[in-house]
């Protein structure tokens, strides 16, 4: 690959707006549901797919219900999306107000990451 097409290629990713939101793993045989908050759900999901499948996820209980029921036991979607306009902007604030209003909504749900 040239150069060019190098730095090109490495633009297009860092000017990307990536789906940014409230994700949750729910387990359809406890009813449980984890929330979490991503900058990148698309990444957020692999990452946090790699973790469950390695048994090596920091949710205990997440990764209790995924060892005994497995991925076909979860319905993984993406709750909340944030509208945004500067894809370099901090918004975490915003993210943890949009998943404490989920949390409050659903009174089976968890935070996924502390």
């Amino acid at each position: 690959m040239d150069m060019r097409r190098k730095k090109e290629l490495l633009a297009l990713y860092h000017n990307r707006r990536p789906e940014m939101g409230v994700i949750s793993y729910r387990c359809k045989a406890t009813g449980e549901s984890f929330l979490g908050i991503s900058r990148d759900t698309r990444a957020d999901f692999n990452s946090t797919n790699m973790k469950l499948n390695a048994n090596w996820h920091p949710n205990k209980r997440l990764q209790e219900l995924w060892n005994q029921y497995g991925e076909q036991g979860f319905e993984l979607s993406v709750v909340r999306v944030l509208k945004y306009d500067d894809p370099h902007e901090d918004h975490t604030a915003k993210l943890e107000l949009l998943r404490e209003q989920c949390l409050a909504a659903d009174p089976m749900a968890k935070k996924i990451w502390r």
